[in-house]
């Protein structure tokens, strides 16, 4: 039995994970600013990648793809805190509420804004369009440079 456990553990999807971790480190420190919560995002993306393990398929940056889970665990989790922190003032006037939300992301107005700002990164020239990807996917700039 002792084997077996030592064999699931040791499989290239968990040694890619591993060597991930000081990156995953970073950038949840990156996002959190507070180690403890840091700590947190790191143990929330390992589970979930491991679970969700076979829906990695290949051609896809391994780093990116982690580091993207990571990214979307942590805004959903503030998207949490923030319902959580919602007071509603029973003696408020709802009717009248100010009906522009900025903080309304699903508005036809930003899907718009999000869907041209996907054309104009797609339109960049691939000299221009990769190296931008990269970082957006979690690449440091060394990286990127050293990969180009």
């Amino acid at each position: 039995m002792r084997g077996d456990i030592q064999d699931r553990d040791e499989t290239p999807f968990r040694r890619r994970l591993l060597g991930l971790q000081d990156n995953m480190r970073s950038f949840a420190m990156a996002l959190t600013a507070n180690r403890d919560d840091a700590e947190d995002l790191l143990q929330d993306t390992t589970l979930k990648v491991l679970t969700h393990q076979e829906k990695y398929v290949e051609p896809i940056n391994f780093k990116g793809w982690v580091l993207t889970v990571m990214r979307n665990l942590f805004i959903n989790n503030y998207h949490r805190w923030l319902r959580t922190q919602a007071v509603i003032d029973p003696h408020a006037d709802l009717y009248n509420l100010n009906e522009e939300n900025d903080l309304c992301l699903n508005s036809p107005d930003r899907i718009y804004e999000l869907h041209e700002i996907t054309k104009a990164i797609e339109s960049l020239e691939d000299d221009l369009r990769i190296p931008f990807s990269m970082y957006a996917g979690g690449y440091k700039y060394q990286e990127i440079a050293d990969r180009l």
